[in-house]
C-alpha cells in the first residue's frame, strides 16, 4: 500500500516553478500571478478590516467598506473561475493549434526543398568553368 500526498504550492512558489519549467510554465505562471494578486487583495482587505476594528476609520466609511468587500469577493470569485477554467482553455487552444500544424510543417518542407534545389542549381553552375570566347593560345593539334 502506497500513500501519496499532494503538496500544494503557494502562489509565489507556483510562479517561480512556472518560470522555471517550460512544459507547465504558462499554466503555473498564470495561476501564480493570479494567486499573488488574490493574496494581495485578501491581505489588503484584512488590513482595512483591522484598521476599521481599531477605530481608525470613521463610521461613515462602513458602507464603502462593505461595498469594497463585496467587489473584492466578486473579483476573487471571478479570478477563481478563470483559474479553474484555465486548463480547459489551454487544451482547446492546443487542439485548435494542432489542426494547423500539419499544413505549417508541409509548407515549411516545401520552402526548404525549393531553397535546397535553388542552392544546388546555383552551386552546380558556379563550379562548371565557362568556355572562353577567345581562340586557344596553344595549338590543339599535336605535331608529328
Amino acid at each position: 500500500m502506497r500513500s501519496t500526498t499532494t503538496v500544494r504550492l503557494s502562489p509565489s512558489q507556483r510562479l517561480s516553478r512556472g518560470l522555471k519549467y517550460t512544459a507547465v510554465g504558462p499554466v503555473d505562471v498564470t495561476r501564480g500571478a493570479v494567486g499573488l494578486g488574490v493574496g494581495s487583495l485578501m491581505s489588503s482587505a484584512s488590513w482595512v478590516g483591522d484598521r476599521y476594528r481599531n477605530g481608525q476609520l470613521s463610521r461613515r466609511l462602513k458602507a464603502d467598506l462593505a461595498a469594497a468587500q463585496e467587489s473584492i469577493a466578486a473579483e476573487i470569485a471571478a479570478a477563481q473561475d478563470v483559474v479553474a477554467n484555465l486548463p480547459e482553455a489551454l487544451e482547446k487552444a492546443r487542439k485548435s493549434r494542432r489542426r494547423r500544424r500539419p499544413l505549417l510543417i508541409a509548407g515549411v518542407g516545401v520552402v526548404v526543398l525549393a531553397g535546397g534545389a535553388a542552392a544546388f542549381s546555383i552551386i552546380r553552375r558556379s563550379t562548371q568553368p565557362e568556355p572562353s570566347p577567345l581562340p586557344p593560345s596553344v595549338e590543339v593539334t599535336p605535331k608529328p
